[in-house]
């Protein structure tokens, strides 16, 4: 995925929680990521320069084709969702989950004087768990305050009315420091221990309405008895609780499986989204786009959607949650309208995850229709002139100068979005090349450039343009095919005669129309390119010049012909000057050295 496939997308990108995938060609998931901002998140992957990257980043990145996400309500079930799917799909970019721990959840154990405890399994035998939860910092806060203000037996004893009456058991350390009321000896009834249980509940829940009147009391109480810290930190405690209580849609241990679905529509397409939830968990999403060939209503659609769609993902949930009713085959599952609940979240997550989809395809479509800009009707017509599979928004165009083999040097000018972009310009000083041999220099810059973004996992241009006829292209494609990148780009000769094209392997020249608006272009990266390299050529003739000049001088080196130049600026000063003016830079004898050279000239 690059930076262009990036900007397509971007618009469409929301700022809400949720989480993103990258998909590869094949359709495997390489990367799964949560976002608190969805666009924020997606972003920083293309600020900056890709070199930058981490390499696992960039490879990712060359992988990728698509970027699918899925909206929630909250960051906590961004973070439970992302847990959720990498484990079912273990993508290869992730850090795996390698000691299979699952979040944390609060269990109400169904026995006679529950138990209220810590774990990470979901076991269903009837007893009652909330949660999950992301942090243990939140549970420390909750199991405390459940604590402080419920004293209950943390014993694994079987406490039946039997046991209890036989005198089986005698209170432990618990009760003597009041974090057990006895139970197990009968000092506490079932039924008042029972009420403690149904407000831990109903604090679990978020339901703090019934517990209310109990945490003022006992604050009222600590603060009439002058215990001030005391009440102060049970009102910390319970103000820590309401900020981190957690409840997730995404991951709900009381949904067992259950198929999710919803529709949204317009004129001439209907989008179905699908939400599989299986122990409780969504563990996958799929938003279906079908065309409306008549005028149907979204309760037809939906009839004919939900079969096709479980069949394709061998569901065999007992339980179908959609939005409104609708009339199904019979089947083994139950068909659910909810209207609260926990299962009414999951529609409404569903709800909006197809909205947005349908704003997205929309807003797609809009562009698509948009009136197309200079640079997009040039570069299109580039496109089918040249017959290439993509659109040219990336071309490069080579140059060679020289002077009878003096100085050798190339250019390579870069052109994005028909606009040259004058920062990624670069120039080359032959090195393996004596003599004037145009063919030798092209192969070898032209390896040297691309050998380099292979190297640093760079984005390929879509067009190279090689200024010069057959022979400087067959020297170019030497190159590209010893880096194994020849099928990958589009390669074009343009001489400078006729305005020829000359493609690889073919002995006719193309011949673009003279007023054409592509043609034009090539022009344009054709003559950038041999400015530039003549530019870089007369550069390196007069340094090379000034240097010659100067070293040629008896007992003057480098080092002093550069004191010469940074002193008075150029050759035809240090000519001018007199030798009192000489010594001070380089010392009487060089500067008797300099005048008799200049004056016996």
């Amino acid at each position: 995925m690059t930076l262009d496939d990036y900007k397509t997308i971007q618009p469409t990108l929301p700022d809400q929680p949720g989480v993103y995938k990258y998909i590869d060609e094949d359709g495997v998931i390489l990367y799964v990521g949560k976002a608190k901002s969805l666009k924020k998140r997606v972003a920083s992957y293309f600020v900056g320069s890709i070199a930058q990257q981490a390499h696992k980043t960039r490879t990712m990145l060359k992988h990728a084709r698509t970027l699918e996400f899925i909206i929630v309500e909250t960051e906590a079930d961004a973070l439970l969702l992302e847990n959720t799917l990498i484990k079912k799909f273990q993508p290869r970019y992730n850090v795996m989950l390698k000691d299979g721990k699952s979040y944390s959840y609060i269990c109400v154990k169904k026995e006679r004087f529950p138990r209220v405890y810590l774990t990470r399994k979901v076991v269903r035998d009837g007893s009652t768990y909330f949660g999950p939860y992301t942090s243990r910092y939140q549970l420390k806060i909750i199991l405390e305050l459940i604590k402080t203000l419920f004293p209950l037996r943390n014993c694994t004893y079987n406490l039946s009315e039997d046991q209890i009456a036989a005198g089986k058991y005698k209170v432990c350390l618990e009760y003597h420091i009041k974090n057990c009321q006895g139970p197990c000896v009968g000092y506490e009834e079932e039924a008042a221990y029972n009420e403690k249980i149904e407000q831990i509940k109903n604090i679990l829940k978020g339901h703090f309405g019934p517990v209310k009147r109990h945490f003022t009391d006992q604050m009222e109480r600590l603060a009439e008895n002058l215990e001030f810290e005391k009440a102060h930190l049970l009102k910390e405690k319970l103000a820590a609780f309401e900020d981190y209580q957690g409840k997730s849609t995404v991951v709900n241990p009381n949904i067992k499986d259950v198929d999710v679905f919803s529709i949204a529509s317009d004129d001439k397409q209907a989008y179905v989204n699908y939400i599989k939830v299986v122990n409780g968990a969504i563990i996958n999403t799929l938003t279906e786009e079908l065309v409306k060939n008549l005028d149907q209503e979204e309760k037809d659609i939906l009839e004919y959607a939900i079969p096709i769609l479980r069949e394709r993902f061998n569901s065999i949930a007992p339980e179908v949650l959609t939005p409104f009713r609708i009339d199904l085959p019979e089947g083994d599952f139950q068909l659910t309208v909810p209207k609260i609940g926990d299962k009414r979240k999951l529609v409404e997550l569903s709800i909006k995850n197809v909205l947005y989809y349908k704003m997205q395809q929309q807003r797609d479509q809009a562009s698509t229709q948009r009136k197309q800009t200079p640079a997009e009707r040039i570069l299109r017509t580039l496109q089918e002139d040249l017959q290439m599979n993509e659109v040219p928004l990336h071309i490069e165009c080579f140059d060679n100068s020289n002077i009878q083999g003096s100085n050798p040097v190339s250019s390579c000018v870069v052109f994005k979005n028909a606009k040259p972009s004058k920062k990624d310009y670069r120039h080359f000083n032959v090195k393996s090349v004596e003599g004037p041999n145009d063919f030798a220099s092209m192969e070898e810059v032209v390896y040297r450039r691309y050998k380099r973004m292979l190297d640093e996992d760079q984005s390929l241009p879509q067009l190279i343009i090689i200024d010069g006829g057959k022979g400087q292209l067959s020297a170019a494609m030497e190159s590209l095919n010893k880096l194994g990148i020849a099928d990958r780009v589009t390669v074009i000769g343009i001489a400078k005669r006729l305005e020829e094209i000359f493609f690889p392997n073919d002995p006719l020249p193309l011949y673009i129309n003279k007023k054409s608006e592509s043609l034009k272009l090539i022009q344009q990266a054709r003559n950038e390119a041999h400015r530039f390299a003549i530019t870089f050529h007369r550069n390196q003739r007069s340094r090379n010049f000034t240097q010659t000049e100067l070293t040629a001088i008896p007992g003057i080196g480098e080092k002093t012909a550069e004191k010469l130049l940074r002193h008075f600026g150029s050759v035809k000063k240090v000519r001018e000057a007199l030798i009192t003016d000489l010594t001070p830079v380089i010392g009487p004898k060089g500067a008797k050295a300099v005048r008799a050279y200049f004056e016996n000239q």
